[in-house]
């Protein structure tokens, strides 16, 4: 199976009407099997325009339990991006920071392909088998 990502992308702020957007193009790829998405708990995302949207194009949402960026793949990825494109860099205008971010996204996985699968890994650490209080 390969993955794709897809990119829907504002200059704004991130409201529900964008990720409508990104319901959108995910319906449209056609890709013939169910689609799951599994999102944190932001506002923008619980929304009943986007339950609904998400109902008529047969689009599952599932959200992560609260306070667990840890689950959340794309947190790492948002750390990545900021420490390749933002962390003692300096662009001449907003142009060449959108290219920035984007060139990265794009070709991360040839150019930096080592750090993406050590970051985008299901590999982390569970505490449902540790006991809370000492015996």
């Amino acid at each position: 199976m390969t993955l794709e990502l897809i990119t829907v992308t504002n200059e704004s702020y991130i409201n529900a009407e964008s990720v409508c957007q990104l319901l959108r193009k995910l319906s449209e790829l056609a890709l013939g099997m169910p689609i799951p998405l599994v999102w944190d708990n932001a506002r923008y995302q619980k929304c009943a325009v986007v339950f609904k949207l998400a109902d008529e194009l047969g689009i599952t949402l599932m959200y992560l339990p609260s306070y667990s960026p840890h689950l959340n793949l794309i947190e790492r990825l948002w750390r990545f991006v900021r420490k390749e494109c933002l962390y003692s860099k300096h662009y001449a205008d907003f142009s060449s920071f959108k290219t920035a971010i984007s060139t990265l996204i794009d070709r991360a996985h040839i150019t930096k392909k080592k750090q993406l699968e050590t970051l985008m890994t299901w590999k982390f650490q569970s505490f449902t088998k540790v006991p809370f209080l000492a015996e």
